[in-house]
């Protein structure tokens, strides 16, 4: 049984009202910040290095997490371990991380931090809950005082000696562990959704492999040589331009002015690069926009298939990388509209549309290699990928097996999606009514 009580007392901070018994503090009271280590990243290493731009607003993005190898006396000083906080001090200052067990499992390197980035070292015998300051500098009046900070520059930044005067408000340890808890089933059941999302794929990704590329269903078949895709196929099978399957779509050339990070009356939802996760899938990080010069083509709805088209470094790692739509949990239109730094794929054929995100997932890499434009910025040759990238299509009644299987599997990862967005949504609420005492956690 959880009980909470609503506070009625209350004093005057610099960031706003606190509990009266609740204390003043700043950082350097509790934490040294230690500067991270200058290295460059790579493909590969004996660590992980975690950047600034890994943190996002919603968290640590473990798929842009890159390689550096650096010697042993360095990554003994540079190591971050579970529970660690690690704060930017360049550009996005203030975004901060905490580093769970679960992202630490996830990787396949230990992790260390790079030089835009400051770890909070714990001075020793300092009471303090690493987890409540974590939900304390996210909070809304917390985050809004440290951009009040950087206003005015062209590229905010910060320094050890400016965050250690950061103000720390903060309750006794006991209701510091109590804020941290309860928070932290949200975030657990969030990292739980997103743990089952990352096995749906998995899954529908294993059943795409055994049968479109080591073809172990149909072993026992007779095989036909095909000159476009250069192996043996089942034969019976087709191999077609991929522009014949789909058409291929680019999104609204927006102006500046027409785009919003809120709703704003009358706007639709708008699907840009930030939906696109590097690794493959949505991410429901959404702007706004509100134009007149919105045409049937620049319309997407749920579910539908997408890809970046633009990739803003060499690497190749967002070009090419598919997604299937989702709208914000409380979106109250059926339709959204997309950027022309994305692609909408409109399948022509029956029950494809699941084959091809895996097939665009599964081939990213070489169609991103292969297809792209330009030098400093990567563009997409689209016309060149429509007429020479070709696909491997099943008889009917094997697609529609195939499209039994796996259909499933993606609707569940938008269903989880979506009661992601709910579940943030309620832990946004909550928290800065928690860690500004508002909200008193009595029992647990």
């Amino acid at each position: 049984m959880i009980k909470f009580r609503w506070e009625t007392e209350f004093k005057e901070t610099e960031i706003g009202e606190i509990p009266r018994e609740w204390e003043e503090k700043r950082v350097e009271e509790f934490y040294k910040l230690m500067y991270g280590i200058t290295t460059s990243s790579k493909g590969y290493g004996n660590c992980r290095l975690l950047r600034m731009t890994d943190i996002g607003e919603e968290d640590i993005n473990i798929e842009t997490i890159p390689y550096a190898k650096i010697d042993e006396q360095e990554f003994k000083k540079y190591y971050l371990d579970e529970d660690d906080l690690v704060i930017s001090r360049i550009a996005n200052v203030g975004a901060i991380g905490h580093i769970r067990g679960d992202l630490l499992q996830k990787l396949d390197k230990p992790l260390i931090f790079g030089s835009y980035l400051l770890k909070f070292v714990k001075q020793p015998g300092k009471q303090i809950s690493n987890r409540f300051v974590y939900y304390f500098f996210i909070s809304h009046p917390m985050q809004t005082f440290i951009e009040s900070l950087a206003e005015g520059s062209t590229r905010p930044n910060t320094n050890a000696k400016v965050v250690s005067k950061f103000p720390l408000y903060y309750p006794p340890p006991p209701e510091q562990s109590s804020i941290a808890t309860v928070l932290s089933w949200f975030d657990d059941l969030i990292e739980n959704k997103k743990r089952q999302n990352e096995i749906l794929e998995k899954v529908a990704m294993a059943i795409f492999k055994s049968w479109f590329v080591d073809f172990e269903p149909f072993k026992d078949e007779e095989f036909v040589y095909s000159e476009e895709l250069g192996k043996e196929i089942p034969k019976g099978w087709e191999v077609k331009a991929i522009g014949e399957v789909a058409e291929f779509v680019n999104g609204l050339s927006y102006k500046g002015s027409e785009k919003f990070d809120h709703y704003v009356d009358d706007s639709f939802v708008f699907i840009t690069l930030n939906n696109i996760r590097e690794g493959g899938g949505f991410k429901t990080e959404f702007a706004w926009i509100k134009s007149d010069r919105l045409k049937d083509r620049h319309f997407v709805k749920e579910g539908d298939l997408i890809f970046a088209n633009t990739e803003q470094t060499k690497s190749g790692r967002l070009l090419a990388t598919p997604a299937f739509i989702v709208f914000p949990d409380d979106y109250n239109k059926d339709r959204g509209v997309y950027s022309h730094h994305i692609t909408k794929v409109s399948p022509n054929i029956p029950c494809i549309k699941p084959l091809l995100y895996l097939m665009f997932r599964y081939y990213q890499g070489n169609i991103a290699q292969t297809y792209h434009t330009g030098t400093g910025v990567w563009g997409f040759d689209l016309k060149n990928f429509k007429e020479n990238f070709f696909t491997l299509l099943p008889p009917q009644p094997i697609l529609q097996h195939f499209h039994f299987l796996v259909e499933p599997l993606f609707q569940k990862i938008i269903l989880n999606q979506k009661q992601i967005m709910v579940l943030r949504k309620i832990r946004d609420a909550l928290l800065p009514k928690f860690v500004f005492g508002k909200l008193r956690v009595v029992e647990i």
